[in-house]
């Protein structure tokens, strides 16, 4: 009850409400999209790596443009930056369903639209995420970044429920179309968002775009807090993320199964995520976040190991809400702690940061266990990765107290 009176104070403000209606639209085409390419990149080629490197097209370009759209979104008129980058990203799914529904889609093509897609979602992270402090006032921040994730995840949750019949009965296109549709729905709704001036941009532009991206990667690394746990979350995202990015394989070659499997495990991941960032949102508190945030990694890596290690569907869907509680509870965590510790002027390139984290550092993942599952098969090499994600943990409980003392403790003067 606690978490939905916190989830409903959020929900009470006029802008929060138009921000998470659109939310849910896009993210809910986004996932949709995302089954339906990922299953159309496995028809093409059935193998592991090419369903790999689609992944990687899609969120790999967040290496190279998160540092620079976090510069940007800290200087550019962030309300009109999200317009336009979720714009773009409607505008690159059409193209694909047009080509699917033609017959003219092939895998190098696909690759080159996930790319563009790819780039555009780099612009839009930080854009969206640092508008959130003027969404709400800041007493509901936290409960307006938990209920961000839990957008996230009933979206992660409808999407394959909606994109596995859709798929089954008129194929991928459609289910990229709607992708389409949701994201023009939340580009037309954005300018009715009123945001102070303040919050709509972080500072004045100075000379140099490069220069400021710099400031801001040399921000993060120096900051006792966020630098360590911005690292923590890199390399667990590296070693375990990247089965939930390359998911048609495992549903046909330790399952056995087809697209109704893989819609089953999406939607569990979704379950689990929206519980336990309920639960998380129940806490009401900074206190204690910096533990949740490298216990969830643990956690991940235990129902990590399960899901790979088991023959069965029904145990491997027990293990897929597992994954997502546990992937919700350090996502939520990270975000809120980025959101309160970072100076506001360096807020947008800090969560940039996190952007490329989440995008970039899974897509990596994803093409490393797709090409080890090519020659080693898919369970060995992600046992072998949840290993080694568990010495992680083993760090970041060593480094906790030095972490939680920086990022906890309230700013200077605020």
């Amino acid at each position: 009850m606690a978490s939905l009176g916190t989830l409903r104070r959020a929900l009470s403000h006029r802008n929060a409400r138009i921000f998470f209606g659109a939310s849910l639209t896009a993210w809910t085409g986004l996932w949709m999209h995302r089954i339906a390419v990922s299953w159309l990149a496995w028809e093409l080629t059935e193998s592991a790596f090419w369903v790999g490197v689609v992944a990687f097209c899609d969120l790999a370009p967040a290496v190279i443009f998160s540092p620079l759209a976090g510069a940007v979104a800290d200087r550019a008129d962030r309300l009109r930056m999200t317009m336009l980058s979720q714009a773009a990203i409607g505008l690159n799914a059409a193209v694909i369903a047009l080509l699917v529904a033609s017959g003219s889609m092939t895998i190098g093509v696909l690759l080159v639209l996930e790319v563009a897609g790819g780039i555009a979602a780099s612009f839009a992270q930080p854009a969206r995420q640092s508008l959130m402090p003027g969404l709400v006032p800041r007493a509901d921040l936290p409960a307006a970044v938990a209920l961000n994730s839990l957008t996230f995840n009933v979206a992660r949750f409808i999407g394959p429920a909606l994109a596995a019949p859709l798929i089954a009965v008129a194929g991928v296109w459609p289910a990229v179309a709607v992708n389409a549709l949701a994201y023009a729905v939340a580009t037309a709704t954005t300018p009715m968002l009123r945001v102070e001036e303040s919050q709509r941009r972080g500072h004045a532009a100075t000379a140099s775009l490069f220069g400021e991206m710099v400031d801001g990667v040399r921000y993060a690394a120096r900051h006792p807090g966020l630098g360590p746990i911005l690292a923590f979350s890199a390399v667990g995202a590296v070693l375990l993320r990247g089965v939930q990015e390359i998911l048609p394989p495992y549903v046909e070659r330790i399952f056995g199964l087809g697209p109704g499997a893989l819609a089953g495990l999406t939607a569990a991941f979704g379950v689990g995520a929206l519980c336990a960032g309920l639960v998380v949102a129940a806490r009401g508190k900074l206190a204690g976040t910096t533990r949740l945030a490298v216990l969830g990694v643990g956690a991940l890596g235990v129902a990590t190991a399960g899901f790979a290690a088991t023959g069965s569907f029904a145990i491997g869907l027990v293990c897929a809400v597992l994954m997502g509680a546990a992937g919700s509870v350090h996502g939520i965590s990270v975000q809120t702690l980025a959101q309160s510790a970072s100076d506001p002027s360096m807020r947008g390139r800090v969560l940039s940061l996190w952007g490329l984290i989440t995008r970039a550092c899974p897509a990596l993942g994803a093409l490393l266990l797709g090409g080890a599952g090519e020659v080693f098969g898919l369970r060995w090499p992600t046992l072998v990765a949840v290993a080694l994600s568990l010495l992680v943990v083993a760090w970041g409980l060593a480094r906790l107290p030095r972490m939680a003392a920086a990022l906890e403790a309230p700013p200077a003067g605020r």
